[in-house]
């Protein structure tokens, strides 16, 4: 379960990168391949395996001047479904 005080980080073998020939980013993965929305890709670059849930939140919540709250449900959410597709561990 993703929650506050989780670590979350790309699952081995799950990589960020710059599709250039697309001009769009992607999440490679062995034998698979996930195309990100604008708010997936904001929450998977901040995703260094250092940074908590919440302090996740906190970013977005000050950058977008968004309500924290809806942000935290967003970004839990989003990191669950992420975590069960094989893409995030936490």
């Amino acid at each position: 379960m993703i929650g506050p005080d989780s670590v979350p980080r790309l699952a081995r073998g799950m990589r960020l990168r710059e599709d250039a020939a697309r001009g769009r980013w992607v999440v490679l993965g062995p034998e698979r391949m996930f195309v990100p929305d604008e708010t997936a890709l904001e929450v998977l670059r901040l995703l260094d395996g250092a940074r908590s849930v919440a302090a996740i939140v906190d970013d977005l919540a000050a950058r977008y001047d968004a309500p924290r709250e809806e942000i935290a449900a967003d970004v839990t959410a989003l990191l669950q479904e992420l975590a069960e597709k094989g893409v995030v561990t936490a």
